[in-house]
């Protein structure tokens, strides 16, 4: 610990790493096959998320999947504060988290979107921070009932709440890409939205049998 603390770089580095390593637990498929369920890459939007878990109709599996998702990142942040760590250990904790879950090194690189995971760290980095962010996502949400339209304006009012709850640092940046690149990954529902054609919350898509 002490030698780590004279190194910041490298602490933040290996920090990042291991968030990247929890990260990269898909949550998504391995809870999909404790409950026998089909892989969620096959069937609804493809994605690894608890939305298109829900899809499948087994809510108990949808509601543990966001839990963990959310947890896997909240838990190492919050780990890593407690441990006394630099505000850019703690952000490369939270991001390394999350970009584990997008490209998971343990399924393939096929992960998910990323917001219950960017919600854990968000929390985790500043419970009130964190705790408008989601309000956001709740309020579009119980609104339209849109996942993804809740997701996008939670991401794109994310940075603004940090930047003027705590101004510019470390955790702002990571705040920045996390949002960056939620929008990114949320490209396909974009269109979909434009379109008319996207799916709202709890509504089912048949997926095949596991």
């Amino acid at each position: 610990m002490d030698s780590l603390a004279h190194a910041p770089l490298l602490t933040a580095a290996l920090g990042a790493v291991i968030g990247y390593l929890i990260g990269s637990l898909s949550f998504a498929v391995i809870v999909s096959r404790l409950f026998g369920l089909a892989d969620p890459r096959s069937y609804g939007s493809g994605n690894p998320g608890a939305t298109n878990v829900l899809r499948s109709g087994h809510k108990g599996a949808a509601i543990l999947t966001l839990l963990f998702d959310a947890l896997k990142a909240y838990v190492p942040v919050l780990v890593a504060r407690n441990m006394g760590f630099d505000d850019l250990t703690v952000t490369l904790v939270g991001l390394g988290a999350f970009l584990g879950h997008l490209w998971p090194v343990f399924f393939r690189f096929e992960g998910g979107k990323g917001v219950a995971t960017a919600a854990g760290a968000l929390l985790a980095f500043d419970p009130a921070m964190g705790g408008l962010v989601l309000l956001v996502w709740i309020a579009v949400a119980v609104m339209t009932r849109y996942s993804s339209l809740a997701a996008l304006c939670a991401s794109l009012a994310a940075p603004l709440i940090q930047f003027w709850l705590h101004g510019p640092q470390p955790q702002t940046w990571g705040v920045l890409v996390m949002s960056v690149l939620l929008v990114w990954r949320h490209e396909a529902n974009i269109r979909k939205l434009l379109a008319g054609q996207e799916s709202k919350l709890g509504q089912k898509s048949a997926p095949p049998s596991a």
